[in-house]
């Protein structure tokens, strides 16, 4: 009852809007399997990253802004 996890998958061809990677947060407590209770925040949460995706190569790894969508790492971006 006091454990708490996190599901996601990496895609390695994500879908883009205007070109940058995003993400979609929906929070929901799964609160009993027999029966079935699931209960879900109606407000989730979308981020984007803040440069353009292109698909991961050596010369584009180290490009945070470009493949990780976290608010803590592209408020530092100038196109933030």
């Amino acid at each position: 009852p006091s454990e708490s996890y996190v599901v996601q998958k990496y895609l390695h061809n994500p879908f883009l809007i205007d070109g940058l990677k995003f993400d979609l947060r929906i929070y929901v407590a799964l609160m009993g399997i027999d029966p079935l209770r699931i209960f879900m925040y109606w407000e989730g949460l979308v981020r984007f990253a803040t440069v353009p995706y292109a698909w991961p190569h050596e010369s584009n790894l180290d490009n945070l802004f470009m493949h990780l969508t976290n608010y803590a790492i592209n408020k530092n971006n100038e196109n933030f």
